[in-house]
């Protein structure tokens, strides 16, 4: 079967150099039962790489199985790998198979496998080596026969050497790595996919197929797709659906695609700076943060007026009521506002990280008011509240914009017991 066959059967669209290398490896190591991992960003379609090994296989007539392992919560995710015996643990009333023993004989794909706790990656690694298992609560080994093909959008090499994924697991995992390339890596593709994706709702909801002009092409090759192939696809469903005028040109095109880059900045912070904090710790940061970049917009605002307005002291205390609308925590105790002069706000200390994760009680530094709820649990389920509303309850985005994994989320929903 030769490589257009394969996109045809598959719905794989474009003919970009790197998508086309993929799909080539993707086909050469499919008959063979090599563990793969395939990595690329979170979008790009690496479950589509996982069924085309595995129908390209000698188990294509096995079952196969996808597995979100960040969407499975940590006390459960043993149980439903590798199954469990009655009375095990609480709620367990009777024995069940784990997804390793009713797959046996086929393939099964573990997207997001950094999200794998520890425990679970050397009961992973030990089917990986010989095909033995354990259920929950048994001490009997078991033997299954199961091609393993795992996904992630993470560094797994740099997470074990922080510690964070077991280093004899990944190079079990990687003897063969897949990369799927990112869309703005690919950037021939996108109006292909464009097209392709409105053909597809066009015949979906029964209307005209939309079209691109030029400078709208343009802007569609130039955005960075963060979230993709899926982002793109969304983005062609919606202006299918709302857009009359079935010319999509470059202002249709501007009001789909995000402006706000505030998010993927947060994203990155909470990557790059945050690595190595616990939860109490990352959010007391932001606190700090918060509070830091208060003290800088104050000083900006009265260093203006200060400048500006010396000759004219009546100015100040004229303009002190707009000055408190403009810079709410601006008050008595923090400022002081005269005809004469201005007093700056002292500005409050700024810990490293070392510093922060050395003290933890840190809350008199903030400097709140006394009517302030000091509680972290509290803070923490407001902003968890804020993001499931925000996102209409999904918890894959909520998860996303809190920085935090599904499972993390999952944990606190019910630890909270929000609905």
């Amino acid at each position: 079967m030769n490589i257009q066959a394969i996109k045809l059967r598959f719905g794989i669209t474009g003919n970009s150099p790197r998508i086309n290398y993929a799909l080539e490896t993707a086909m050469k190591v499919a008959p063979t039962d090599i563990s793969v991992s395939i990595q690329g960003e979170s979008g790009v379609g690496k479950e589509s790489f996982s069924k085309i090994i595995h129908q390209l296989s000698n188990r294509k007539h096995g079952p196969f199985i996808s597995i979100n392992c960040g969407a499975i919560p940590e006390g459960t995710i043993n149980s439903e790998l590798f199954g469990h015996e009655k009375g095990s643990f609480t709620g367990a009333n009777e024995s069940r198979k784990g997804y390793f023993e009713t797959v046996n004989g086929g393939t099964i794909f573990l997207d997001e496998v950094g999200e794998l706790p520890f425990e679970t990656q050397a009961r992973l690694l030990r089917i990986l080596e010989n095909g033995e298992f354990i259920r929950v609560g048994s001490s009997k080994v078991q033997k299954t026969d199961v091609r393993v093909v795992t996904a992630t959008n993470k560094d797994l090499l740099a997470l074990s050497y922080k510690g964070k994924f077991r280093e004899d697991l990944y190079y079990r995992l990687s003897t063969l790595p897949i990369s799927v390339p990112a869309l703005r890596e690919r950037p021939s593709d996108i109006s292909i996919l464009f097209k392709k994706f409105a053909a597809d709702f066009g015949e979906k909801y029964h209307i005209r197929d939309l079209e691109l002009t030029p400078d709208a092409e343009t802007i569609l090759i130039n955005y960075k797709w963060p979230g993709n192939i899926r982002q793109l696809k969304n983005i062609v469903e919606q202006m299918s659906v709302l857009e009359q005028d079935r010319i999509v040109n470059e202002s249709i095109i501007l009001k789909y695609i995000p402006k706000d880059k505030t998010s993927q900045q947060l994203m990155v912070t909470s990557d790059t700076r945050n690595e190595g904090l616990n939860e109490r710790e990352i959010f007391y940061k932001v606190l700090y943060d918060l509070k830091k970049d208060m003290n800088d917009l104050k000083g900006i605002v009265l260093g203006l007026l200060e400048n500006q307005h010396t000759n004219n002291p009546d100015f100040v205390e004229s303009n002190k009521a707009a000055l408190t609308r403009i810079l709410p925590a601006v008050d008595d105790h923090n400022i002081n506002v005269s005809k004469d002069r201005i007093i700056r706000p002292t500005e409050v200390p700024f810990y490293n990280d070392d510093e922060l994760i050395q003290n933890s009680q840190v809350e008199t530094t903030l400097s709140l008011s006394s009517d302030e709820n000091l509680s972290l649990n509290a803070k923490e389920e407001e902003m968890i509240k804020k993001a499931l509303t925000k996102n209409n309850g999904r918890r894959k985005r909520a998860a996303h914009e809190l920085g935090i994994s599904e499972r993390t989320l999952y944990r606190k929903i019910k630890e909270f017991g929000i609905d």
